[in-house]
């Protein structure tokens, strides 16, 4: 059945339009994504069958090539998907300048849903002031925690540059185990000998995990 032959309280668009957003179904939102369905198959059915075939959070994190693959989607309708979801990510992980940190829920909260989702490990510097307000965060390099191929010098550069009073470290476990290696373990050690040197206090290093994180802090890792 063609999408305009449904009546039109039922048509995704139309529906959004009378009803607002939130009345839509995983499935409606997805097919106004797609914009299209193919000929024999419509829009809305092309998105039940691909919702059929991933749930939402595994659509969220399948790459171009592999959407591309599905009967109907094609590059481009998979480049609308990516897309979609890259958005909503760096939506939720959004941050107004000056917002304060208080505690490491704050910093998960801002960054859980884009980092839990990334594949590779991925480490940001967060910058603050003396009110403990983020005046700049900077992804320093994306690949394994390591104290060897972390760039101090970069991480302190920036510091000294936002002329930041101290500096929270944060990265992602793509494994989905927030808990910490060895090698988070050391790197740490290896940053807080530089932070007191400078006289810039790493005071966190938060690992994101799924649905958990651990903090360096609330461990007394770091004092």
């Amino acid at each position: 059945m063609k999408l305009k032959s449904l009546p039109s309280d039922e048509r995704p668009r139309e529906k959004l339009i009378k009803s607002g957003i939130q009345s839509l179904t995983n499935s409606e939102l997805l097919a106004i994504i797609l914009g299209s369905g193919t000929k024999k198959e419509n829009v809305l059915s092309l998105s039940n069958r691909l919702l059929g075939n991933y749930n939402l959070k595994s659509i969220s994190r399948a790459s171009v090539s592999k959407l591309a693959k599905e009967h109907g989607i094609g590059i481009a309708k998979a480049c609308q998907i990516c897309a979609c979801f890259e958005l909503g990510r760096r939506t939720s992980s959004f941050s107004e300048e000056n917002l304060e940190v208080k505690n490491a829920k704050d910093l998960v909260k801002m960054f859980s849903s884009e980092m839990s989702s990334l594949k590779q490990e991925q480490v940001k510097a967060i910058y603050l002031n003396s009110k403990n307000k983020i005046i700049k965060t900077e992804t320093i390099f994306v690949g394994s925690f390591n104290e060897s191929i972390i760039n101090q010098r970069e991480i302190f550069k920036i510091a000294l540059e936002e002329n930041a009073s101290f500096i929270i470290l944060i990265h992602n476990h793509p494994s989905g185990d927030p808990n910490p290696s060895m090698a988070d373990i050391e790197a740490t050690q290896e940053m807080l000998k530089s932070a007191e040197i400078l006289k810039i206090p790493l005071i966190d290093n938060i690992i994101i995990g799924d649905k958990k994180y651990f903090s360096f802090k609330e461990k007394n890792l770091i004092v």
